[in-house]
């Protein structure tokens, strides 16, 4: 049989978490940020430096009253307790499309073709509750870390050596992930959103008005707005559901004259030349000086033998222990983390190290061999020339039943690629773990594995 190259075997194992069919949000039920590489913190830092570079590309407009009448808006989003208590900045763009968009960490744009298309305060508000609930489900760098899960440990590691997250995202092309979202993505903030708007004293149904209005009018010339944002199919229908779960309250909350600061946007002059036509596509302006991941090692030999010392780490109903040479890389907080030495973290990817992290299995009844079967199943549906193993073999972590399947690929040091997938079922989801390292070189990274995967112990 062919063997399967590595980077086609990994993103196989990751599909399955990332692209299974998104179940209806229920009204009224909690909604949470998804699988991130990212911390909170870079979240804040990669907004923080996307934002000085499309700075550059857009016109601010300049007009200190409509600036503070957008931020006496945001601000008092922001407020709420689903916002997240990120660094919000709330800026009006000096542009006629109808677009608005936030980054992560919380810098947020609005063009003036919001403000002169809506009806009333709390339709503007709806948009920009909208663009804030992206930034608290932290959907841009989801989308990221969902998309390029095997080269972010190179770019994350390489932070610590004075790397910028921008420049790195701009080496792999992807910075139109942070402002393009998928229908699930945009469900959840319209739901989000809803929720702050209320809390807020807006009604939200005013944002399911405008979001149909934004449909009703576009016709071939859809607003900007839509192709960053597309319709999730049910958006009105959800935003609906939602109010209706809601406890009743007035909504009359007022941050100024409406009517006034539409006229003034209205009479601004038009924008100089055509520099905001990337973000007015939904995309971010390429950044300069884009630094280099860290170098590929020559041969599996050059990744040194793991440390005798280990190190204890915590995450998302987990404890393990891991050698004090390997670096961690992710947020442990959101359950999905890297361990590897620095130099298994190559240019294209993870040589050598491991994965951990919990799927949430379409069927959360089934027992821990039926999940893993169908895992397997779908990963051979979707790729047939995964060179998986036949046999299974049962072991136990922290005393519960697991099991461990064996998979063998193309290694980007040269030869063959051992990678053991070891899953568990717990409450939360399919634990597992994902031990990557060169065939050639097991032996030398073995003890470590075993000793890493004795030491997890669960907590609920």
């Amino acid at each position: 049989m062919e063997v399967m190259p590595r980077h086609r075997l990994i993103a196989a194992l990751w599909l399955l978490v990332f692209v299974l069919p998104a179940v209806a949000q229920k009204p009224g039920k909690p909604i949470r940020p998804g699988f991130n590489l990212f911390s909170k913190q870079q979240d804040v830092q990669l907004g923080q430096e996307a934002a000085a570079e499309i700075r550059k590309q857009i016109q601010v407009v300049e007009n200190r009253e409509l600036q503070d009448y957008i931020q006496r808006i945001g601000k008092r989003l922001a407020a709420q307790p689903e916002a997240d208590e990120f660094p919000y900045t709330f800026e009006m763009v000096n542009d006629r499309a109808i677009n608005a968009f936030a980054l992560p960490g919380g810098p947020t744009f609005m063009n003036t073709g919001l403000l002169i298309h809506a009806d009333n305060e709390a339709q503007v508000a709806g948009v920009v509750a909208h663009e804030i609930a992206h930034v608290a489900l932290r959907h841009g760098t989801n989308q990221v870390s969902k998309a390029n899960f095997l080269q972010l440990p190179a770019i994350i590691a390489g932070i610590a050596t004075g790397s910028q997250l921008w420049a790195g995202l701009a080496q792999l092309g992807s910075q139109t992930l942070l402002l393009k979202y998928s229908r699930t993505a945009e469900t959840q903030a319209d739901i989000l959103g809803a929720r702050m708007m209320a809390k807020a004293g807006y009604n939200p149904i005013e944002a399911a008005r405008f979001f149909e209005k934004l449909e009703s009018e576009g016709g071939s010339r859809a607003p900007q707005f839509l192709s960053s944002h597309p319709n999730p199919g049910n958006r009105v229908k959800s935003i609906e559901a939602e109010v209706r779960v809601m406890p009743s309250m007035p909504y009359n909350t007022a941050e100024g004259d409406f009517a006034r600061m539409k006229r003034l946007a209205q009479q601004l002059p038009e924008p100089k030349g055509a520099q905001q036509q990337q973000q007015q596509q939904g995309q971010a302006a390429p950044a300069p000086g884009v630094s280099a991941p860290p170098a590929a090692v020559r041969t599996p030999r050059e990744i040194p033998n793991p440390s005798s010392r280990f190190r204890s780490l915590s995450g998302t109903g987990w404890v393990l222990n891991h050698p004090d040479n390997w670096q961690v890389l992710g947020d442990r907080s959101q359950g999905s983390i890297t361990i590897a030495p620095q130099e298994g973290v190559v240019e294209n990817g993870l040589a050598c190290g491991v994965i951990v992290s919990t799927w949430q299995a379409p069927n959360p009844r089934a027992n821990l061999r039926t999940m893993t079967r169908d895992l397997i199943a779908d990963l051979r549906r979707t790729n047939p020339d995964l060179n998986v193993g036949r046999d299974q073999r049962r072991t136990r972590l922290d005393g519960q039943e697991a099991l461990v399947t064996e998979m063998r690929t193309a290694s980007p040091l040269g030869g063959q690629e051992l990678v053991q997938l070891v899953t568990v079922q717990r409450d939360r989801g399919l634990f597992y773990m994902v031990l990557v390292s060169p065939q050639s070189e097991y032996a030398r990274f073995r003890p470590a594995f075993e000793q890493t995967l004795l030491s997890v112990r669960f907590s609920n």
